[in-house]
């Protein structure tokens, strides 16, 4: 599977988040699938883990920080 649309690799991280998290917000992502089709739409890796409560993506900011993925999301982006 090749993800190239926003709204591609939107549904692609729910889907594993609904898989794999109990505590997912399922309202949350059905707003951000709705909007991944405009031509504005903007998410930052922060905003999708808060407002979601997604576990599949990690982000820490400062010294030896960085974004870390479970091997899942991040093997489908490296292929």
């Amino acid at each position: 599977m090749y993800i190239d649309e926003p709204i591609c690799i939107i549904a692609y991280l729910g889907l594993l988040e609904k898989l794999n998290s109990e505590n997912f917000k399922d309202v949350e992502f059905d707003t951000f699938k709705n909007e991944a089709g405009s031509n504005k739409f903007k998410m930052s890796l922060q905003e999708w883990i808060k407002k979601t409560n997604a576990i599949g993506i990690i982000f820490k900011s400062g010294n030896n920080g960085g974004t870390y993925a479970c091997s899942d999301i991040a093997l489908e982006f490296v292929s």
